[in-house]
């Protein structure tokens, strides 16, 4: 039996009864996303933050990490970096760039130049400051006494791929600016912090930094991003000789479009094709910001929040981080959170989108496809997030952290290749049907429903019989045309007297709703109002992801995120429904006014661009209706 056809708790029940090995029967989807099934990268502390890789000349991976035995932003947080031979397998104890009893050392990237020296950049509280003037509503004595974001900007090298560390560490002269003189210091003592990666183009290395402008609710009140450029820190062996300069011109960096918030961070810089640079960063607009330079960063176009396509659809993110890297194809891998919330929470799951450029009046500029979810965790107040992506043989790998675990997950290459073809997706994806019915006329009302996969089961494992979960999930696939809208439109059941089985049927505002119902429990998501109009043939697909327990509307080829309705698009589902198998009838196109033209189920949760692929094969040959 495969692990498809494994449906229900009966069918355990029989395999114990006759005897047969239910340990080789009952196993759970191997699901890549989830975050236990990654490689940790053990620093052997409390915190955790921001594991960047670097490729080293003698074929290892170096990362450094902002860790301490306690948590983020208090005493004893500093900078180490580890090294692994092994592609994050397995790492070597920590070395500390600076010590756990200094100063707050925090927030380390690192550049690897052509002699094969390595910079790590981070914040240092040299001074040792144990507190600052702060915003009185959030801090009550008008001081907050977490001190990593300020200091001086310094760095540390190595000329041993990260075996040791120059003992002296350097400062950067960053130049002031309005929001530094603007702060409360006057600019006598500086904030900032950093983690966007340095890059490098034609022979000048720049390293991002992101300046704040003071501290009260949120932490930051106020923060713009510039970029630390040198001319000559890639051939300069003598560390006191190296130049810098601060951009972009001018006395303000990278913020938010006109009338957006004062939170403008967290900038990640890409080099396109013809030397653009192209930048994204956080805000707590519900919205990332991107913007592009066509002179080196010296000047930037105006910031705009990103969309899919330019002048399309704006991308949903929180104050979270959200990079995008380029990759040796040519393309670039984006990751972000897709929904709409405007403070630190909800960075469970991570959604991945491939983004290709595009040439336009304004010059190069990028499109992206639709989002997937690339990483989660079943603790959905985990909030994976400062990643980074390693590109290595031919393979793709992330890194992040919850701020205590830091691991590193290779990407499935199936995955990644889908995504990678995103523009070219035009195909109906077979693997995983298991009905297929299309109709010149009206749909069948009645059919021999086929048996969906189980969501969880009694652990044959567990002496107790406790639940286990097989991350297993389906897809509902359709082509339907309404007469109206109105609400209670049944399209697809298998609901028995009971009310165990799963539904589709039309909702108020133009929605299609999924309900789904074990006999026990019951939960339903809508797709996004006014996704759904009368006399037109929508195509609606229903993604019921088993890993992260979310329910996904694809409809016409763009994922449902809520778009201005609401925060979230997608959903989440019990965790604890089992299956939904009714051993009776699926009735299609039941009480609908207009009919279905095709339908398609899946034993399996479709990517979503295999989703949108099914759209646009479908669509080029369908006919208006």
């Amino acid at each position: 039996m495969s692990l498809s056809s494994v449906r229900t708790d009966q069918e355990l029940e029989w395999y114990i009864s006759m005897g047969l090995n239910v340990n080789e029967v009952f196993k759970p989807l191997e699901d890549w996303r989830l975050i236990t099934n990654g490689n940790p990268i053990s620093s052997n502390q409390c915190y955790a933050d921001q594991p960047f890789i670097v490729q080293t000349d003698d074929d290892s991976w170096l990362c450094t990490v902002t860790t301490g035995k306690s948590r983020e932003g208090q005493s004893g947080q500093h900078v180490i970096s580890l090294r692994s031979k092994d592609h994050g397998i397995t790492w070597t104890d920590a070395v500390e760039i600076e010590p756990s009893d200094g100063p707050a050392a925090s927030y380390s990237v690192t550049l690897k130049t052509p002699t094969g020296r390595i910079y790590c950049f981070y914040n240092h509280n040299t001074d040792n400051h144990e507190k600052i003037i702060a915003d009185k509503a959030a801090y009550p004595d008008g001081f907050c006494r977490r001190v990593d974001s300020l200091g001086y900007f310094v760095f540390k090298y190595s000329d041993d791929h990260g075996k040791s560390w120059s003992k002296k560490r350097y400062v950067i002269n960053v130049r002031e600016m309005e929001i530094d003189r603007q702060n409360a210091y006057a600019g006598k003592i500086r904030f900032f912090w950093n983690v966007g990666k340095p890059f490098k183009y034609d022979g000048a290395a720049y390293v991002s930094l992101h300046k704040v402008g003071g501290f009260g609710h949120g932490f930051f009140t106020k923060s713009e991003g510039v970029l630390l450029k040198s001319d000559n820190l890639l051939t300069e062996l003598d560390p006191e000789k190296i130049h810098w300069e601060t951009l972009p011109e001018g006395e303000t960096g990278l913020r938010t479009p006109p009338g957006g918030g004062p939170i403008s961070e967290e900038q990640s810089y890409s080099v396109m094709s013809d030397g653009s640079f192209f930048c994204v960063y956080r805000t707590v607009d519900g919205h990332p910001v991107c913007t592009y330079s066509r002179d080196k960063g010296r000047n930037w176009s105006v910031p705009e929040y990103m969309a899919y396509t330019p002048d399309g659809k704006k991308i949903k993110h929180p104050r979270a981080a959200n990079f995008a890297w380029k990759c040796s194809n040519g393309k670039y891998l984006y990751w972000f959170h897709n929904h709409g919330g405007k403070d630190y929470n909800d960075r469970n799951p991570v959604w991945l989108c491939c983004g290709s450029e595009i040439q336009t009046a304004q010059g190069l500029k990028i499109e992206w496809s639709q989002p997937e979810i690339v990483l989660y965790s079943d603790d959905i107040f985990n909030r994976m997030s400062y990643p980074d992506m390693v590109e290595c043989r031919g393979a793709f790998y992330l890194t992040e952290t919850q701020k205590q675990t830091a691991r590193i997950h290779k990407i499935n290459p199936r995955f990644i290749n889908n995504l990678f073809s995103f523009k070219e997706k035009c195909s109906i994806t077979e693997a995983g049907i298991i009905l297929d019915i299309t109709s010149t006329g009206k749909m069948p009302v009645r059919i021999p429903a086929p048996q969906l996969p189980a969501l969880t089961v009694r652990n044959p494992h567990s002496p107790d019989g406790s639940l286990l979960d097989m991350r297993n999930g389906f897809t509902i696939d359709i082509w339907v045309k309404f007469d109206s809208i109105a609400k209670g439109q049944v399209i697809l059941e298998n609901i028995n007297e009971n009310g165990k089985g799963f539904c589709v049927t039309t909702d108020n505002n133009g929605t299609v709703q999924l309900i789904l119902n074990d006999g026990r429990s019951e939960s339903c998501w809508k797709s996004d109002p006014k996704t759904i109009k009368a006399g037109h043939l929508h195509h609606i697909v229903i993604i019921v992801d088993g890993g992260p327990k979310i329910i996904c509307f694809v409809i016409d080829g763009i994922l449902c995120d809520g778009d201005r309705y609401r925060q979230f698009g997608w959903g989440r589902y019990n965790p604890n429904i089992t299956d939904l198998n009714t051993g009776g009838y699926l009735y299609v196109g039941k009480s609908i006014e207009g009919y279905v033209k095709s339908l398609r189920l899946y034993n399996r949760a479709l990517m979503i661009n295999e989703a949108v692929g099914n759209f646009r094969a479908e669509f080029i040959n369908s006919k208006p209706i």
